[in-house]
Order: structure tokens, then sequence, then C-alpha cells
């Protein structure tokens, strides 16, 4: 927001937003999770989360262009459907997965069921970290990659506009060392939630503040700064859930005096990626496809 009068709706949601989303929905998942309830609530919820989020983008944006359509809400909307779905489709598969593959009982099944969901948290955090870094600097990853770099704006579904065959890379990166040591689905199924919560918090165009938990956590303000569209630059800040990796792996950045808008974002060697779903689908397939997109370097 460029405006320093905030109203008192504004104030309240610049900083209870993230808090809300995190603690709050994620804790409810949780709660209710262990309390046993079907598992079509942690869907409710992510329905109140996505809802939230556009919300909150309306209430605090960062930039206000980021909130109008480019011509890209319904391919975006599909890219959310799908990768959702992936995702949805992953956990209901976990107990067949364990019949076939007997896990170790390695699990802490023992400790507080929020225990374990963070926990799983973390783990996954290492794996998709891990892979999403990977796909900066192998071109066969990358060619899939590419298509979240394609953004033009930066919104909460931005965090679901992926190549399918991505998405399931990194969830297998994420979920399957889990399911060897014997992950439990209602684990699993809380683990999915906190991703599309991730998600649609590090994608935001919110304009929110979590004060020095920026430096930890891997929401928007940073995350901004692996969008930038000049090959090499955006090589920064591929956590998850945290920026732990990222500090370790030595490729965290941030400048607390950039500011971003639609001409700093996409991929600035491929300005003429295709924008609309079924040509994204099938791009990477292409000679175009593998011999154009570079891996940035």
């Amino acid at each position: 927001m460029h405006t320093t009068t905030l109203s008192s709706m504004q104030r309240i949601t610049r900083y209870a937003y993230v808090p809300f989303m995190l603690l709050g929905l994620n804790g409810l998942g949780i709660a209710l999770t262990a309390a046993g309830a079907p598992k079509y609530w942690l869907l409710a919820i992510l329905a109140v989360a996505i809802t939230t989020s556009f919300l909150a983008e309306r209430i605090i944006p960062y930039e206000g262009d980021w909130n109008h359509d480019l011509g890209d809400s319904r391919r975006d909307r599909i890219h959310a459907v799908v990768n959702e779905s992936l995702i949805l489709v992953s956990v209901a598969a976990i107990p067949l997965l364990a019949a076939i593959v007997p896990a170790p009982a390695i699990w802490p099944r023992d400790w507080p069921f929020a225990l374990q969901v963070v926990a799983a948290v973390l783990i996954a955090d290492f794996g998709i970290t891990t892979v999403h870094l990977a796909s900066h600097k192998i071109g066969l990853l990358w060619r899939f990659h590419a298509v979240h770099h394609s953004v033009t704006r930066f919104y909460g579904l931005n965090g679901l506009m992926k190549h399918p065959v991505h998405q399931a890379i990194e969830m297998a990166a994420g979920v399957a060392p889990l399911i060897l040591i014997g992950l439990p689905v209602e684990v699993a199924s809380v683990l999915a939630l906190t991703v599309a919560i991730q998600l649609l918090l590090q994608h935001s165009n919110a304009d929110y503040r979590v004060g020095p938990a920026k430096y930890v956590l891997a929401l928007n303000e940073g995350h901004r700064f692996h969008h930038l569209k000049w090959a090499g630059i955006g090589d920064v800040n591929f956590g998850l859930f945290t920026l732990l990796w990222d500090h370790l792996y030595r490729t965290y950045s941030y400048d607390p005096g950039r500011r971003f808008t639609t001409e700093h974002l996409g991929m600035a060697a491929k300005p003429d990626y295709p924008v609309d779903y079924a040509r994204q689908l099938t791009y990477p397939f292409t000679p175009a496809g593998a011999c154009e997109i570079t891996t940035p370097k």
C-alpha cells in the first residue's frame, strides 16, 4: 500500500491476517482432525482461507493493479483446482501406499497431534525446498517449473499456478519421506491444508506485517524476490514454509527498500511464454519448451 493513512479495518487486517491463517485456520484443522471430525471439514476451512485471502488482498493491497484480471484468472483457477486435487489424491493414496510398502514404526504417534503436524511440516519443508532449488539448476526440472515463473502479478492463486508434473514432483519430495516413516493419514490431511494456506500467504497481494518473523517464515515479502524476472536474480528464497534452508543453502535474500510492480515479474528471457492453460500444459513437452527455456544462472 502506498498510503500511510490506514483505516481501523486496514490496521487490523495488516497484523491479524497472518496469525488468523497460520494459527487460527491451521489450528482449527488440527483440532477438528484430532477430535475425529470428517475430513470434509478441512475443505470447508480451505474455502474460508481462500475467501479470507481475497478479502485481505482488497482491504490492504500491496499493488492495486494485481487485484485486476490480466486475462489470467480463469487459467489460474484451473491450475488451482487441478493441483489442489493432486494434493488431495496424494493424501487419499497414503493408506494404499502404506499397504503396498509397509512403513517401519518410526513415526512418533505418541506425540501430541499438533506436534506431529509441526514435525510433518518441517520435514516436508526440507524436501520441497530442496526440489525447488534443484528446479532452478536442472534443465529438465526447470522446463516444468518455468510455468510458475511466467506470472506477471502476485496474488493468492499464484501459489498453485504450477505445471502438474512439477507439482507432483514437489509433493513427492515433501511427502514420500514422511510416508516411508509411517505418516498417519490424519496428519497428512492437515499437512495438505497447511500447504494450501501457506501458498495463499506466500503469493498474497496483501500488504501484511509479521515483524521479525519475515526472516524465518517463507511469506510474501521474501518470496517476491524469488519471482524477479531477470535470470539469476530470482534464484533466492526457495522455502515453502520457512527460510531456514535458504539461510543454510545461502540462497536467502531480502531488501526492505525494494518495491515490486508487474514489470519486475515473469521471465525476461522468455517474455512470450504461453499464457493459456492448455498451452502451458503441453509446452514443456515441445521442442521449443525443451530448447528455448533455459535454467537461470
